[in-house]
């Protein structure tokens, strides 16, 4: 069955990052879809890194359009480097960084 708003892991996180590269008054519009069929995989649960998707999912689906947009922008997209930066390490990436200039 085709999806909607996305399924899986890395497409949800990819097409939530989308939205976060957006100005922050337009970022939130539609990203809660995305969280519809997110999925952590198996080698992932109860690990930091499901962990840290729960923060997202929390974030994004409890914040309120128009109140503290900016800021709970920045929440997330803090968020998600932790998150890429938690599945490097999982992945056995020694040193992962998302960069000085990210």
């Amino acid at each position: 069955m085709e999806s909607e708003f996305g399924r899986g892991f890395i497409t949800n996180i990819m097409l939530i990052s989308k939205h976060f590269a957006l100005p922050p008054e337009q970022a939130w519009a539609g990203v809660s879809d995305h969280m519809t069929e997110f999925q952590v995989p198996e080698q992932f649960l109860g690990t930091d890194v499901e962990e840290l998707v729960t923060m997202l999912r929390k974030n994004i689906m409890w914040h309120q359009g128009g109140r503290m947009d900016k800021e709970d922008a920045q929440s997330v997209i803090r968020i998600l480097k932790r998150l890429v930066v938690a599945i490097d390490l999982h992945l056995g990436i020694a040193d992962p960084h998302v960069g000085k200039y990210d």
